[in-house]
């Protein structure tokens, strides 16, 4: 009967859509349909209709570009892209999944919890390290049946794989624990699996975003208790857009790009005494400057430097937002990103130096409307590939769109709003 009472929601729309207006201000029509689609799609697929809805954003990153992982400042925010999953609890203790876009189904036996080798670089892997951290932390966790869909692309920048994960644990808390997990914690369980489960290198920011929701100012000092603080971020408040431009590009080749940057940083910190830079002193660096060059390489030091002008860079950005001086705000922007490009020397892969389009981008973009109302931008997120992000006034928002479509497409260019929720789930039924 609750199953059928479920259905009867869904069509009449009346408390769901109350939740949707809340998740999507803009668009909660569009999720509508979305979340329709879902429950239809799940009854297809398991012969029966979900239990309920779990969502999570992705992020956009405003400052802070590669310090979370040496323990520095960020600040982010999530955005209204997300993953959704559509999912029911089922007995015993396998996970499936199917996600749209990709045609294979994803059963994760949730007996075994150990990292596999054939599953690195899969959702399965993600799953099942989600799995093993909050087993470890003393949750619940339990089979289900699942179909998603996300509209935070794969390789856009705006962390898909985040979201994924921060979903995966949304599932597990709503489901079987009552949903007491805090964020934090569904937080920590995506990075370590996709640190260690799916072998990629990453900080904590994303998982931390999409877990948490709004615009936050966050301080690694102490990873495993991050500082986390809301912060007042509002472009169209002051007459901005905030945009991203895909420029294309693999990100499947670039892991070992991403993992050189924590792993130089951290080779310095090494070097002064230390683990992670934040446990060194710019002073120290300064100190041994002929040191590093000599032990570590001139790129270490470079992408030292700029963690340290990045991470006191995040604390400037904060207070110009909290004070409400966003022409102060918008010049740090662009500092930052001439930093990334400058010293972090992440704004292409050393291996192919004939593909360039971060570059491309930032350079078009400085090219549009110079003056007083120039467009302000920076490199978006991991870098190599993938993402700018782009800051232009409400009525050039269009033109900026076609301007950049001649170049990268004409769906290169998207709109963000910042969503204040994090992960959310919503008509979770237990049989």
């Amino acid at each position: 009967m609750r199953h059928q009472d479920f259905l009867s929601t869904m069509q009449l729309a009346d408390n769901i859509l109350e939740s949707l207006r809340s998740l999507y201000p803009e668009n909660a029509g569009r999720a509508r349909d979305r979340y329709a689609r879902l429950s239809q799609w799940h009854q297809d697929v398991f012969g029966h209709l979900p239990s309920g809805f779990v969502t999570a954003p992705g992020r956009t990153e405003l400052g802070g570009n590669h310090t979370d992982h040496n323990h520095g400042r960020v600040l982010a925010s999530a955005v209204d892209l997300d993953a959704v999953a559509a999912v029911r609890p089922v007995s015993g203790e396998t996970a499936t999944l199917l996600s749209e876009g990709f045609p294979a189904t994803v059963r994760v036996d949730l007996q075994g919890l150990s990292p596999r080798a054939d599953e690195r670089l899969t959702s399965a892997a993600l799953i099942r390290g989600v799995a093993a951290r909050l087993r470890t932390r003393g949750y619940r966790i339990g089979g289900f049946e699942a179909v998603a869909s996300s509209d935070v692309g794969v390789g856009s920048g705006l962390s898909s794989s985040a979201a994924f994960e921060v979903m995966v644990g949304g599932i597990f808390n709503a489901l079987y624990n009552d949903r007491s997990i805090p964020p934090t914690e569904m937080a920590l369980a995506g990075q370590e699996a996709e640190n260690e489960y799916f072998g990629k290198p990453c900080g904590l920011m994303d998982q931390l975003c999409a877990a948490t929701g709004g615009a936050l100012r966050i301080d690694f000092k102490e990873p495993s208790h991050p500082a986390v603080a809301s912060v007042p971020f509002d472009p169209e408040g002051h007459g901005y857009a905030l945009l991203v431009v895909n420029t294309g590009g693999n990100h499947a080749d670039l892991t070992s790009d991403y993992a050189a940057i924590p792993g130089e940083m951290r080779a310095v910190a090494k070097l002064l005494g230390g683990e992670t830079l934040r446990e060194v002193s710019h002073g120290a660096l300064m100190e041994n400057v002929v040191r590093i060059r000599e032990t570590c390489g001139d790129r270490a030091l470079l992408r030292c430097l700029h963690f340290f002008s990045e991470n006191d860079r995040v604390e400037a950005m904060t207070s110009a937002l909290v004070e409400g001086r966003f022409q102060d705000f918008l010049g740090l922007v662009q500092a930052s990103g001439e930093s990334s490009i400058a010293l972090l020397q992440n704004g292409y892969a050393p291996a192919t130096p004939a593909s360039q389009g971060l570059m491309v981008a930032l350079t078009l973009t400085e090219r549009f409307r110079p003056g007083a109302d120039r467009a302000v931008c920076r490199l978006h997120g991991g870098g190599f590939a993938g993402t700018i992000q782009v800051y232009v006034r409400e009525s050039d928002v269009e033109a900026y769109r076609t301007y950049m479509s001649r170049w990268f497409g004409p769906s290169a260019v998207t709109r963000l709003r910042i969503r204040t929720h994090g992960v959310e789930a919503f008509h979770v039924l237990q049989d």
